[in-house]
């Protein structure tokens, strides 16, 4: 039996391999069985997805991020106005918060108020469904271990100003509870804008 993995959007992937043009035994993943697929999982290796439902393997490595880390940044997130149109991920020493792109249901509703579908609220329970299965993500806010032993974390934002398409410092740093009480308020805010 194939290794499959379902992402968010309901897409089954099958765990593939094939040869680099080296000759390198390397592993994808594919929407449809190819013959000679792995029945399991290559040692130290597991699946990962990614915010925008994109399945790849990679390397079992220890995890630089604690929990708990984790679950203060999804705990201010979970506060926040906007909080659904947010999602978090770790990547090696960061902690990135991705912002939906596009438009959400409450901004649907106001723009198609009058269609009856957006009258019910079993209607618009399903249509957020659907957008959240088939939302897309970019990164906009990122907290950086820097001192693995103190545990201290720096910020940095997305700039979209000008040429500068790249994170920028905002300055600050400390233990992950203040950044991100401090930060994640400013998430689609015009103060967020004007960190740097």
């Amino acid at each position: 039996m194939a290794v499959t993995y379902t992402n968010r959007k309901g897409h089954t992937y099958y765990l593939c391999q094939g040869l680099t043009k080296t000759g390198k035994l390397r592993y994808y993943f594919a929407r449809k069985p190819k013959e000679g697929s792995p029945d399991q999982l290559p040692e130290g290796y597991k699946i990962s997805e990614s915010v925008n439902g994109i399945v790849s393997l990679v390397k079992d490595r220890p995890q630089l991020i604690l929990p708990q880390e984790i679950e203060s940044v999804e705990a201010v997130l979970a506060r926040h106005p906007k909080g659904r149109d947010y999602r978090v991920a770790v990547q090696k020493n960061q902690i990135v918060i991705y912002e939906r792109l596009g438009p959400d249901i409450d901004t649907l509703s106001v723009i198609f108020g009058k269609i009856s579908a957006f009258q019910s609220d079993a209607m618009k329970a399903r249509l957020q469904e659907q957008l959240d299965k088939m939302a897309r993500f970019s990164p906009v806010l990122r907290f950086i271990l820097i001192d693995p032993e103190e545990r201290k974390f720096t910020a940095e934002r997305w700039s979209y100003m000008g040429d500068i398409n790249d994170w920028i410092d905002i300055g600050e740093s400390g233990n992950i509870d203040n950044l991100a009480r401090r930060q994640i308020p400013k998430l689609g805010t015009d103060d967020f804008c004007e960190l740097f």
